[in-house]
């Protein structure tokens, strides 16, 4: 019997190959009629026998493009048209209409054979893509996503590219960056003035240099890398001065998988992490007679970031017989990627030797994905190039924006259906940063058509976002920070009963108006009821304590000394002014009271000889952990006392142990290692003594200290033997990136259930 359909499909749909896939799914199956692109997904109307049509409908649901995600299937009888054949026609833009993005995609097998065939007309050129990978996300201005809506609108294909792209059985059909030799981006050098350099092979001549012990700038898809020999001590240094990136390990790029393995110990997901199209850094163990300098790392026993080439440009540039490079963000440190030409003549004078430019401009310029393996499962710690964007999807949703937090910023904004979350934006404390923000918002609520009713914000009074709170009329809502970590892991494993949520990170605003960061709660997506935190201590010169730890070490042993602290500076920190510090606090001057593990972190790391200032975000607290080398599995005493229903954790004894080990000249290596395992007790504890009263026994753990892989590993481990049910994060970063996804939910709740906090 005869019949018809019409099916929409939602999803990762666009960019990825679904109409080929439909035509020759339809074409297999003998079906008439035609599929489009459209704003709201894939649109197709078929016609043929019921057997064929049900056969079709199977394979979209049960094997669709490897790019693609299918989120929904919606199929409605109607009448037979008489199609006599089955074609694709042109994309159509409808109003209220969502459609996700894909994002970009590392350089397939394929395109990988072609550009290594002398005999294939790609051979050596930078830009070769088709539907199975290249840009997406990154030249994307407007969906529907084609190609005059990208930032290839510019190129007009020859006849050979458009042949390929007008062919449906060709996997560049409706390739929307196809290019050549010809008709495509070509890539061109530029001296360090920005002047262009005659070259009939510029990737060739860059290699040269980059041999010759110089540091080069190179456009990527998200922006530009600054690029050196990963084995030259006295270039990765000159590029650690002239960036003015003093400490902070350096990402590298490896030839292929078994230059990883000659560097690093590799496990097979990790394996399969490097090999995949996302291609994120991976933080990986450097093997013990691993000759790499240590200036890459300036951390002996510490992790390396490894990627693998995910451009051709990169394919291209390791083929000349090149095995490893430092490949590092072009920005001067804490400053924005630099992503367009002229910008980064402007920005990287002084930096870059020479340029390896191109002439595709990007639109939205994106970071690397930084990722790693810990308890057999990928954890996103930066979500972007290859992972964002992303979307969950959760029904009943407001059209609503979520602001994120104003470090490792994210946002997320989302319609009646699903929840769309950024790619890593950075530290909004940054004027670009902050313009990037500002425009990527725009982006992507033009993308999702999104216009907001309800805006949810951090409740610190000094975040950057509050400036954009001044000008919106509509509904807003705060929501606490350590309550949107929690939620956002919640989120991410699909729970809605109550948790023991623990939160540890820097800083969050609290309800009390001080600084929290050492937290356990009792909380769903709607409420939490804060139950347990360590002490809290003065920040003296509040959050710009943070970049001197030293002054924070000061803060917790006059806490703990009192006025006889001055026996108990450690012999590195004397010649510090210490005793202004104890003035500050003792006159409460700019001295607002934190509960931060993180804060702790930063004071113990100051101790045990960090007394630099802060260069990066974290630096302390890497440094300790760092410094756990030894097993052993004694740790410092605490107090756990209940006071107003509120279980306090004091840290005095903790701090008491570790300075009087300084003094006495315990092996560093050792005090670390006792302050990490008292760090995990009191959270087993504290979980048991919860557990107890309020008969819970799920715990997420959530914030940016649960980056620390020994404090993770171990709580999880022990949480598990004592038959908790742990969540940690996955696919959403721990740290402040996962802030804009519970603020969302939290906020979403609110309007179901009008709660007032």
């Amino acid at each position: 019997m005869m019949i018809a359909k019409k099916i929409v499909v939602k999803g990762i749909v666009q960019g990825v190959g679904f109409r080929p896939f439909i035509y020759k799914n339809a074409t297999k199956n003998n079906l008439k009629g035609f599929v489009n692109n459209t704003s709201k997904g894939v649109f197709i109307e078929v016609e043929g026998y019921e057997e064929d049509i049900t056969s079709f409908i199977e394979e979209i649901k049960h094997k669709p493009p490897v790019l693609s995600k299918v989120t929904d299937i919606k199929i409605i009888d109607k009448e037979i048209e008489g199609y006599t054949n089955f074609k694709i026609i042109e994309s159509k833009e409808e109003e209220e209409a969502i459609t996700l993005l894909s994002p970009d995609i590392a350089t397939c097998d394929d395109c990988l054979k072609d550009i290594s065939d002398v005999n294939n007309r790609r051979y050596r050129y930078p830009f070769t893509n088709c539907t199975n990978c290249g840009p997406r996300f990154s030249i994307t201005k407007k969906v529907p996503y084609d190609r005059g809506n990208t930032t290839m609108d510019v190129f007009q294909m020859c006849s050979e590219c458009r042949e390929e792209y007008t062919e449906p059985l060709n996997r560049r059909f409706h390739a929307q960056p196809n290019g050549c030799s010809k008709c495509g981006p070509r890539v061109f050098i530029c001296d360090k003035e920005g002047q262009e350099i005659t070259s009939k092979d510029p990737i060739k001549d860059i290699a040269k240099e980059i041999k010759n012990g110089k540091i080069v700038a190179i456009k990527g898809i998200g922006g530009f890398h600054l690029a050196c020999d990963a084995k030259n001590k006295e270039v990765i240094n000159e590029l650690r001065k002239r960036k003015k990136r003093p400490r902070k390990p350096l990402a590298v790029m490896m030839r292929g998988i078994e230059t990883v393995k000659k560097y690093c110990d590799v496990n097979e997901l990790e394996e399969r992490i490097l090999l995949g199209n996302k291609k994120p850094i991976l933080l990986l163990d450097k093997k013990r007679n691993s000759l790499l300098p240590k200036e890459l790392t300036n951390y002996q026993n510490g992790k390396l970031g490894v990627m693998l080439p995910y451009t051709p440009v990169h394919h291209i540039l390791f083929s000349e017989d090149i095995d490893i490079l430092v490949m590092t963000s072009a920005n001067i440190s804490g400053e924005p990627m630099v992503y367009k030409n002229h910008e980064a003549i402007e920005k990287l004078k002084g930096i870059a030797d020479f340029y390896l430019m191109n002439n595709r401009h990007i639109y939205i310029p994106i970071d690397d994905s930084v990722s790693r393996v810990v308890l057999g499962k990928e954890r996103v710690l930066r979500n972007a190039r290859g992972y964002a964007p992303k979307s969950m999807e959760i029904k009943d949703m407001a059209y609503s924006i979520a602001l994120g937090a104003n470090s490792n910023n994210t946002f997320a904004i989302a319609n009646n259906e699903n929840i769309f979350f950024s790619n890593y934006i950075g530290d909004l404390a940054n004027y670009n940063t902050w313009q990037h923000y500002i425009n990527s918002l725009e982006h992507m609520k033009g993308i999702y058509k999104i216009d907001p009713k309800s805006y949810f914000y951090d409740l610190h009074p000094n975040f950057y976002q509050n400036e954009l709170l001044k000008e919106i009329k509509t509904k807003k809502i705060g929501i606490q920070h350590h309550h949107a970590h929690i939620v956002a892991c919640m989120a991410e494993h699909s729970l809605e009963e109550e948790v023991i949520g623990v939160a540890f990170d820097g800083t969050g605003y609290g309800t009390d108006g001080k600084l929290w960061g050492g937290e356990f709660f009792i909380c769903d997506k709607e409420r939490f009821k804060r139950l347990a935190h360590i002490n809290y201590i003065a920040l003296p010169g509040g959050e710009g304590a943070i970049r001197e730890p030293w002054k924070i070490a000061i803060s917790y042993l006059y806490d703990t000394f009192k006025e006889d602290y001055t026996v108990y500076v450690p012999k590195h920190l004397q010649e510090k002014k210490h005793q202004i510090i104890t003035e500050i606090i003792k006159k409460d001057i700019n001295s607002p009271k934190a509960s931060s593990i993180g804060r702790l972190f930063d004071a113990v790391a100051a101790l045990l000889g960090f007394d630099a200032k802060i260069t990066f975000q974290g630096e302390a607290a890497i440094d300790l952990e760092n410094l756990c080398c030894r097993d052993d599995q004694s740790f410092y005493q605490y107090n756990i006392s209940l006071e107003d229903g509120i279980y306090i954790i004091d840290c005095k004894p903790l701090i008491k142990s570790v300075v009087i080990e300084v003094i006495d000249g315990i092996d560093k290596e050792l005090i670390a290692r006792r302050f990490h395992n008292t760090i995990i007790k009191f959270t087993i504890e504290l979980c048991e003594i919860l557990r107890k009263e309020y008969n819970l026994s799920s715990v997420v753990l959530s914030g940016g200290v649960f980056q620390n892989e020994i404090l993770l590993i171990n709580i999880y481990k022990e949480l598990i033997k004592r038959d908790f049910k742990v969540y940690i994060h996955e696919q959403i970063p721990a740290n402040d990136e996962g802030i804009s996804i519970g603020q969302m939910i939290i906020g979403n709740e609110i309007l179901k259930k009008e709660l007032v906090f």
